[in-house]
């Protein structure tokens, strides 16, 4: 990361201290220490003003930090969503694994609690969803490649949205078919 070393540079040809760009730039005197120090980035308002002082362009102060960046939100995404994967898992497997012991020992409130911890999954799931969407992730082959850091090339990503249509269809099915097997299984402990 070159963007602290290029800010402490054009701070000490103007032969300013961190506490006075600190004021030029409205933020904290550490907050230019962490700057130089690459213990992170100025969001895009300081970076222009950052520049404004300097007389650069904000081109010049991030030549070769922007690859670093986007890897930097590159990971920060494959882990924002393996945490999101590994939650929704827990709470599919609590829905799938509660609903016979919370009926048989609670009765109707431990109906209304599987009620809603399945709420909250589905919940979770459109959200799951929602991120995949945004990460451009649909397929398992997908999913596995973004986990590992990797896009899939031109012709492995036509294939695999070929797939899609038919994998949620598959779901769908999948998904009616385990409503069913769990309705009619509190159907029957409520007898």
């Amino acid at each position: 990361m070159e963007l602290g070393s290029r800010i402490k540079q054009h701070r000490n040809e103007l032969k300013l201290s961190q506490e006075e760009l600190a004021e030029m730039v409205y933020v904290t005197r550490q907050t230019i220490s962490n700057w130089e120090n690459d213990k992170n980035y100025p969001d895009i308002n300081s970076l222009l003003r950052l520049s404004e002082i300097f007389h650069v362009s904000a081109d010049v102060l991030l030549k070769g930090d922007i690859e670093v960046m986007q890897q930097v939100i590159k990971e920060e995404d494959i882990r924002q969503f393996g945490k999101m994967g590994n939650l929704y898992a827990v709470l599919l497997l609590g829905t799938i694994i509660t609903p016979i012991p919370l009926v048989k020992f609670l009765g109707w409130a431990g109906a209304g609690i599987w009620g809603v911890l399945m709420i909250i999954t589905l919940v979770y799931a459109f959200l799951l969803e929602k991120k995949k969407k945004e990460l451009d992730i649909s397929t398992y082959k997908e999913i596995a490649a973004f986990m590992e850091g990797k896009r899939l090339d031109e012709i492995e990503t036509a294939r695999e949205e070929g797939k899609r249509p038919y994998q949620r269809f598959l779901l769908a099915i999948a998904a009616g078919l385990i409503a069913l097997i769990i309705c009619g299984v509190i159907a029957f402990l409520l007898k």
